[in-house]
């Protein structure tokens, strides 16, 4: 069973990620959702015990974390906690500079553009 968290402050992103990892896993797939940066920091924490095997997260949420975008905030937040150094984090995001950000990271991306018209996309970076 994949545990996976799916992050995003619109509900309709969330729903899209959500459905592109049950595409992926079927049954295999417990999925947790969260609405914000925060938010997911505190499902993670809660969840030390079992790490999720991935994390989906967007970039531009809420602004508290200003000059940081809060998904980088957060892919930062992650990598300081050992159990979720084997934890695969993908960025989906609209935002022009997702792959540079993404890079700078060490996380995968997949830009929003690419997604709404390419399961595959998700397919490449969540099969392992």
């Amino acid at each position: 069973m994949k545990k996976i968290l799916v992050v995003d402050d619109m509900s309709g992103w969330r729903d899209f990620n959500t459905n592109a990892v049950y595409e992926i896993f079927g049954e295999n797939a417990s999925v947790d959702e969260a609405s914000s940066a925060e938010e997911a920091y505190t499902k993670i924490l809660e969840n030390s015990s079992k790490p999720y095997d991935f994390v989906i997260t967007d970039l531009q949420m809420e602004n508290s974390y200003e000059p940081k975008y809060a998904g980088e905030w957060l892919v930062e937040q992650i990598k300081t906690l050992p159990k979720y150094y084997r934890t695969k984090i993908i960025m989906v995001s609209a935002s022009y500079n997702i792959r540079k950000i993404a890079e700078n990271l060490g996380v995968d991306c997949i830009p929003k553009s690419t997604a709404v018209k390419c399961l595959s996309a998700y397919r490449e970076l969540l099969e392992i």
